[in-house]
């Protein structure tokens, strides 16, 4: 039977040629994976790419990573988990106004955090700490591994053999030049725009994001914020010029929605003066470029300077906030010294990840996929607290 009514993955190729920009990263280019498959039917290459990323183990235990609270702390603040959702759509709607391949960004967007610590950033640093002597741990670098080896649920190749432009995206403050040839690699200084973008959508995520949880938690005060931090009070402005006095929460809201807005328009209407300054007309010329091209504005950036050093000293440094993070994360330090003299407990296969990647690391990737609560019925159950 033909089914001429059913699109294929040819056809979505020949739209995307079509639909976007010539700076774009077409699915169609792509640089391909480590490991041959036949290529999908119906999907692009970037839309498979995004099906084995929240399909993967790695993405479901987002949910209980924590993001600025600890995981638990409230119903309504955020985890990794709703953190990355957000940061995904963020991106599409950038890409979308920069006609720029909206699937490769959305699935940049969503696995930039899979390899993220348990308890945040202080899980972070804790592990980089106790990794010092073994090469260190940055959780962009660890999204890599997830996506390259540590994630196994395919039985012909390791991790989820995702396409080079997604890898690219996820080393995101490293150049990625693996599988290229001599000449490409020294060609090669940033990444795609889509790459950029996915990066930038992350930062306006977590701007507006923190601060509504902030909120939302009693620590922060929209009448201080108002006097301290110049975004704030544009927008506030703005919404009370537009619908006068409104109840607390809605306004809220409300502000929160419109710093998004008006960040989201400062990247792209940037971004877009960037693009046509440099006469662009494919993707490797993007990445010849010798700074990154999806930015804020100079006046946007001071703005949001302010902000993020407001956040730092009234939110991320708040007692509240600090100090349970600050004791979850001394958790991880027995448990990763329990680890190192008890391999054996880690399950059957420690012993290929310890022949693959030496014992500390296997520790350390084992302690980083873990959840908070993970994290905290280990230790219980070790003896350990």
């Amino acid at each position: 039977m033909n089914h001429d009514f059913i699109r294929g993955r040819e056809e979505l190729e020949a739209g995307e040629k079509q639909r976007l920009a010539s700076y774009a990263q077409l699915s169609q280019e792509s640089q391909g994976r480590v490991h041959d498959e036949p290529p999908p039917e119906w999907r692009t290459h970037y839309q498979r790419d995004r099906d084995r990323v929240i399909h993967s183990r790695a993405f479901r235990r987002l949910e209980y990573k924590t993001q600025v609270f600890l995981n638990g702390t409230g119903d309504h603040l955020r985890t990794r988990l709703t953190h990355t959702v957000e940061v995904a759509g963020i991106a599409r709607n950038m890409a979308r106004a920069l006609r720029l391949n909206e699937d490769l960004c959305e699935t940049i967007a969503l696995a930039h955090d899979l390899g993220h610590a348990p308890f945040g950033h202080k899980g972070e640093e804790t592990l980089n700490q106790l990794m010092e002597a073994h090469g260190g741990f940055e959780h962009n670098l660890q999204s890599l591994r997830i996506v390259e080896s540590l994630e196994r649920k395919y039985p012909d190749f390791p991790g989820l053999n995702l396409t080079w432009e997604t890898r690219e995206g996820l080393a995101k403050h490293h150049v990625f030049v693996e599988g290229l040839t001599a000449s490409q690699r020294v060609q090669l200084k940033r990444p795609s725009l889509e790459a950029q973008v996915a990066n930038l959508a992350d930062e306006v995520a977590y701007y507006n994001h923190d601060l509504d949880d902030g909120m939302e938690s009693g620590l922060l005060d929209e009448q201080l914020l108002a006097q301290s931090v110049g975004v704030w009070a544009l927008a506030a402005e703005k919404v009370d010029q537009r619908f006068g006095k409104l109840d607390s929460e809605a306004r809220r809201f409300y502000i929160i929605r419109c710093l998004i807005d008006d960040m989201v328009k400062d990247v792209v209407l940037t971004t877009a003066t960037t693009i046509e300054a440099l006469n662009l007309t494919h993707v490797s010329q993007v990445r010849q470029t010798d700074r990154s091209l999806v930015t804020y504005s100079q006046m946007q950036a001071k703005l949001n300077l302010e902000l993020r050093q407001y956040l730092y000293q009234n939110l991320y440094y708040h007692p509240d906030v600090h100090e349970p993070n600050q004791q979850a994360v001394s958790l991880l330090v027995p448990l990763f010294e329990h680890f190192m003299t008890h391999p054996e407990q880690m399950g059957s296969q420690f012993g290929q990840y310890e022949r693959e990647d030496g014992k500390a690391r296997a520790v350390c990737n084992y302690i980083a996929g873990m959840t908070d609560r993970f994290v905290v019925a280990e230790s219980q159950r070790l003896g350990l607290i």
